[in-house]
Parts: structure tokens; sequence; C-alpha cells
């Protein structure tokens, strides 16, 4: 196993769970049903990409479709994904797949999903505040829901 790769895919989802906390935190509750594509349909696309995530690490290819739950549960079920996706990447048990492809899949899906929640943050008129992340307090572990506060927002 590459250590580096992995190292790197453990600040990736930190990075993911640094970035979704704050386009999550504060959402109003109106919010999770704005526009056609919901941000609790995305949510929990979101939550289904890490379960996606974790099945792969262990050689589980299985993918299904959530329907969404209450935003906050749907909050809860992704920094609970984020946390248990670290762990198993923590955990030094051999992946069944690249960490290339956990990356390029589910990954840097998720990714994109976490913007587009922060994009239609901005539409519903609950805008989250930019920030520049290359300063923030990005640690690889930290993959729930509690996150250091912003160093440098504008």
């Amino acid at each position: 196993m590459d250590e580096g790769k992995i190292a790197l895919l453990r600040h990736t989802v930190a990075t993911l769970a640094y970035r979704a906390g704050k386009a999550l935190r504060g959402a109003p509750p109106e919010f999770a049903t704005y526009g056609t594509r919901t941000p609790g349909q995305i949510l929990a696309h979101l939550c289904d990409l890490l379960d996606w995530a974790l099945g792969m690490a262990d050689g589980k290819y299985g993918w299904r479709d959530s329907t969404p739950q209450a935003w906050d549960a749907e909050v809860a079920r992704l920094f609970a994904g984020l946390t248990a996706f670290d762990r198993r990447l923590a955990s030094g048990v051999p992946l069944a797949v690249q960490a290339e492809k956990l990356f390029q899949g589910p990954i840097a899906d998720a990714l994109t999903h976490v913007g587009q929640i922060a994009m239609l943050r901005r539409m519903a008129g609950c805008p989250v505040r930019g920030e520049n992340y290359y300063v923030a307090e990005i640690v690889a572990g930290r993959a729930g829901e509690e996150q250091a506060p912003p160093v440098k927002e504008f």
C-alpha cells in the first residue's frame, strides 16, 4: 500500500469534511427543498457516494440511491460516512481498489456536490461566506461535523 497516496486521500477527505461543514452549517430549514434537484437530494447523494467509497475500499461495488431524510439526519449521515471512510483509510488494511480510483470516482464527485450546495445557498438567499481555504486548519483524521473555525473569511 502506498502510504503517501493514502495520506493524500485522507487529507482530501478532511478537506471535504471542512468544506461540507461550511456549506451545510446554518442552512435554514426551507433550504433542503429549494430548487428542482434539491439540496436535500444532493446531500443524500453525497451520503450514498461515501457509502460507495467505503464499500469499494473493501471490494464491494454496490450502489444505492437513498431517499432523502430530514436535513439534520442527512448532515449527521454525511459526517458519519466521512468519519467511517477516514477510519477505514487509517486502518492500515490494504485497499481493494487503487486510491486513485477512490479519488477520481466518489471523492471527486462529492467535492463537486459540496460546491453545488454552496452555490445553491447563494441562489436561495442564504450564502456562505467566502474563505481562503489555503490557510484553513484542515487536518487528516478530522472528518466529523466538528471542524476548526475559519481562519480568513471575506
